[in-house]
C-alpha cells in the first residue's frame, strides 16, 4: 500500500468510521436506553411547546433557516464557494477541505438514519418529512460542516482578531439557526440537532487536521495543484528571489 493510501486511511477513513460508529451508539443510547430518562423525557414537550408559539413572522423566518440548510442549497453552496476558494487562492488545499468536511458529514449522517430509526416529533411537522429518520438532523449537520467550514477558512486568512470573531459570530449563527428552524417547524427533537453539532463539527475537524495542516506530509503521492508534501505546486514551481 502507497504512503498516500496510508494516510488517507488513518487521517480520513478511520477518524470517520469512528465517528460514525460513536454516533450510532450515541442514538442507540438515546433512543433505547436513556429514553425514559431526563432530560430526553422532556424533549416531548420542547417542541409541543415551541409548535404552540408558531406565528406567520417567525414562520417565515424559519423557512429562511430550513432553505439555507435544504440539500440543493448546501450543494449548491459548497461548490460555488468551493470554485471561489480555487479561482482566489490557485490551490486545491482549501476546496478539498470544504468539500470532503460535507461530504463526510452527509455519510455519517445517512449512514446513521438508517442504523437509528427515530420517528419525528409528535407535532404537525410544517416541512414534507424526507425518507430518512430524525436522528440525528441533516439539515443542521450539513449547515455546521459548510458554514462552521467556511468560518474556519475566513478566520485563518483574517489579519485581526476582531475579524476573525466577526466571522466566527456570523457563520455560526447560521446552523445554530438552523437547528432552532427544523424543531420549531416540528422536524426533529432537540438531542437530534445536538448530535447533528457533533457530527459536523467533528467532520470539519477530521478534514482540517487531514487537509489544511501544511505540517503533515502525504508521501510521494501528488494530488492536483499540491507537491508531494502538500504544497503548492505554483508556489513550488516559482524561481527563488523575485
Amino acid at each position: 500500500m502507497s504512503d498516500f493510501a496510508v494516510q488517507v486511511a488513518k487521517r480520513v477513513l478511520l477518524p470517520v468510521a469512528l465517528l460514525l460508529s460513536f454516533m450510532i451508539l450515541l442514538g442507540v443510547l438515546v433512543t433505547r436506553v436513556f429514553d425514559k430518562v431526563w432530560p430526553f423525557t422532556a424533549e416531548d414537550t420542547v417542541n409541543r411547546e415551541l409548535a404552540a408559539d408558531r406565528t406567520g413572522g417567525w414562520n417565515d423566518v424559519s423557512l429562511v433557516f430550513s432553505t439555507l440548510a435544504s440539500t440543493q442549497m448546501i450543494v449548491v453552496v459548497t461548490v460555488l464557494v468551493a470554485l471561489v476558494l480555487r479561482l482566489v487562492l490557485h490551490r486545491w488545499r482549501e476546496p478539498l477541505f470544504l468539500c470532503a468536511a460535507v461530504s463526510a458529514q452527509a455519510l455519517v449522517f445517512l449512514l446513521t438514519t438508517m442504523a437509528i430509526d427515530r420517528r419525528r416529533p409528535a407535532v404537525e411537522h410544517m416541512d414534507v418529512s424526507p425518507p430518512t429518520s430524525s436522528f440525528p438532523s441533516g439539515h443542521t449537520s450539513a449547515a455546521v460542516a459548510l458554514y462552521v467550514g467556511i468560518a474556519l477558512l475566513l478566520a485563518l486568512r483574517a489579519k485581526s482578531t476582531g475579524a476573525k470573531a466577526t466571522w466566527w459570530t456570523l457563520l455560526v449563527l447560521v446552523p445554530v439557526g438552523v437547528a432552532l428552524t427544523r424543531m420549531y417547524r416540528g422536524m426533529h427533537h432537540p438531542s437530534d440537532v445536538v448530535a447533528s453539532f457533533l457530527n459536523g463539527g467533528t467532520c470539519v475537524a477530521i478534514m482540517a487536521r487531514a487537509v489544511l495542516d501544511r505540517t503533515l506530509r502525504w508521501g510521494r503521492a501528488k494530488l492536483p495543484g499540491l507537491t508531494p508534501s502538500g504544497g503548492d505546486v505554483t508556489a513550488a514551481r516559482a524561481p527563488a528571489g523575485g
